[in-house]
C-alpha cells in the first residue's frame, strides 16, 4: 500500500467508525435528557462512552469486512472532497465565533442550572440554524470523497436520516427551554439551507 492508498484506508476506517456513534451519542441524551441531567455530564458520558468505545473497537475487528470495497484513487472525488472540506473549515470558523467547549460538548443539555445557555440568533445563526450539523456532515463528506470507499459512502447515507432526527429532538428540546422567542426563530431562519442574508426583526 502506498501513502495515498494508506491515507485513503485510515480516512475510510474513521469515518465508519467515529461518525455514527458519535450521533447515536447524542440520540441517547436528547431523549433522555433530564436523566441525564441528574447524573450530571462528567457520569453520562463516562456511561455512554462504554458503549461508544465497544462500537469503535467493534469496527476495528471487522474493518476488513467493512472497507473491501476500495474504489481507488479519483480525481474527481478528491477535488469535491477538497471543496468539501474547505466548506466545513470556513462554516467551523463561523460556528467557532459564537460557541465556547462546553456548549460544543453538549454540558448545557446535561447541566441546564449551571449553564443555562441562551438562544444563539445571531452571526451564522441568523442564517442558519444548524450550522454546527451541516459542519458534520461536509467533514465526513469531504472524507468519505478521499477515501473513496463504498462502506464510508453508506455511512455518510445512513446517517442523513440519523442527523435530521437528532435536530428534531434538538428542536424540541429548544422550544421546552426558550418557548415562542425559538418558534419566532424558527419562523425567521431555516433549518439547513443557510440565508444568503440574514432577515432582521
Amino acid at each position: 500500500m502506498n501513502f495515498w492508498d494508506s491515507a485513503r484506508y485510515v480516512l475510510a476506517f474513521l469515518v465508519i467508525a467515529s461518525f455514527p456513534p458519535s450521533l447515536l451519542l447524542w440520540l441517547a441524551i436528547h431523549p433522555f435528557a433530564p436523566f441525564w441531567r441528574q447524573l450530571g455530564a462528567v457520569w453520562t458520558y463516562v456511561i455512554l462512552g462504554l458503549p461508544v468505545v465497544g462500537y469503535m473497537v467493534g469496527a476495528w475487528v471487522f474493518r476488513k469486512t467493512l472497507l473491501v470495497l476500495d474504489l481507488g484513487t479519483n480525481v474527481i472525488t478528491m477535488i469535491l472532497a477538497g471543496i468539501a472540506f474547505g466548506a466545513a473549515v470556513l462554516l467551523k470558523r463561523r460556528v467557532m465565533a459564537q460557541l465556547r467547549f462546553a456548549r460544543l460538548s453538549g454540558i448545557p443539555e446535561l447541566s441546564k442550572e449551571k449553564y443555562p445557555g441562551k438562544l444563539l440568533t445571531e452571526g451564522i445563526y441568523s442564517r442558519v440554524r444548524n450550522p454546527r450539523y451541516i459542519e458534520a456532515l461536509l467533514w465526513v463528506t469531504a472524507y468519505a470523497l478521499f477515501a473513496n470507499y463504498l462502506g464510508a459512502y453508506l455511512v455518510v447515507a445512513l446517517c442523513l436520516p440519523l442527523i435530521y432526527f437528532v435536530v428534531r429532538l434538538e428542536e424540541r428540546e429548544l422550544r421546552e427551554r426558550f418557548g415562542t422567542a425559538y418558534e419566532e426563530y424558527c419562523r425567521r431562519v431555516p433549518r439547513f439551507v443557510p440565508k444568503l442574508r440574514p432577515r432582521d426583526g
